[in-house]
């Protein structure tokens, strides 16, 4: 290993948290039932680092990302922020907007089609009350690719193209100067032409502006092209996390590998059985076993952890930047 590669893993291990989640469970009632969408996740961002969170629909990813918006409250454990737990009084949301924006996957959703880009981008500055309104705007416009910005300000979002709706989007964001982006699915509505326009974009600002971000998405192929950090989310709880490379070269959870299976260059398909179980029932032991193409090939019983894979919970995974898996047959293994 040589020096700079230490140095480098240092800086990332010591690299002070900005944005976490602590033991975050978030409960919601379904049926007469309570459904755990959010089951017990410790997820840090660091100051500059962009963390992709990964997993099927229904997996809690979304729940997690407003939880840490502070649009839900968590049933139990908290958010933290520069060090401090989440105030949820009105002021305070507020403040605390202005440093962690939210930008969603459909810009033609998100934006008002009878407002002009100007209006658009204008809106989070007017709501904070922020003086040169017309500077911030044009500004951000440009940050985000759109120049010269005064071109863009009186047009509607249906004079405009998918990716360049995708940039009043984040120039929206970007006009509250935020310290963090939250990113649901922030290129699945692009053409395939226009999403390596956007994640350079992303990744631009990281450098430029110092931004963190975390990217929610279902796609391994994006969170190898953009993340620094990898957290993959099954049933409401992280199941594997580490340095996005180190995670997609040589994943250990059996649900890692069975995602990355379906990308291009896998050279073979795991179909995972069934659909993942309801949140209001989630299995004993393993919550993955009743899927998992490891217990199914007999695998497991073969380093005899079949049974504990069935019955045995795991321990929720604390937030570190090492490598690691909630997964019996990879403790067994390694």
């Amino acid at each position: 290993m040589t020096e700079t590669q230490t140095t480098d893993e240092t800086a990332e291990a010591t690299r002070p948290a900005l944005l976490e989640a602590r033991d975050l469970h978030v409960e919601f009632s379904s049926r007469g039932r309570r459904a755990r969408a959010v089951d017990g996740v410790n997820l840090s961002i660091g100051q500059g680092e962009i963390v992709a969170l990964v997993g099927e629909s229904g997996c809690g990813k979304t729940t997690l990302a407003r939880t840490l918006l502070g649009l839900e409250r968590p049933t139990s454990g908290e958010v933290r922020f520069g060090g401090a737990a989440l105030d949820y009084g009105s002021k305070a949301l507020k403040a605390y907007r202005r440093q962690v924006q939210l930008v969603l996957q459909d810009p033609t959703g998100s934006l008002n089609p009878r407002h002009t880009v100007y209006e658009a981008v204008a809106e989070g500055p007017r709501i904070h009350g922020l003086p040169d309104e017309r500077e911030i705007v044009a500004s951000a416009l440009s940050r985000a690719g759109l120049r010269p910005p005064e071109r863009f300000f009186l047009r509607y979002p249906h004079e405009l193209s998918g990716g360049q709706r995708q940039r009043v989007v984040i120039a929206g964001a970007l006009a509250l100067d935020p310290k963090v982006l939250i990113a649901d699915e922030p290129v699945a509505s692009l053409d395939a032409s226009v999403r390596g326009e956007i994640l350079a974009l992303l990744l631009r600002l990281r450098e430029e502006l110092g931004l963190s971000a975390l990217v929610v998405t279902h796609d391994l192929g994006l969170a190898w092209n953009i993340a620094d950090r990898v957290a993959v989310m099954y049933l409401g709880r992280i199941v594997e996390s580490g340095p996005v490379e180190q995670v997609l070269t040589a994943p250990r959870h059996p649900y890692t590998q069975a995602l990355l299976s379906v990308l291009p260059e896998s050279p073979e398909r795991v179909v995972l059985s069934g659909e993942p179980p309801d949140p209001t029932r989630i299995p004993g032991g393993c919550r993955f076993h009743a899927r998992c193409q490891v217990l199914a090939s007999g695998k497991a019983a073969e380093v005899g952890v079949d049974a504990k894979c069935r019955s045995e919970l795991l321990d929720i995974l604390p937030a570190v930047p090492g490598a690691q898996a909630a997964c019996h047959y990879a403790e067994a293994v390694s």
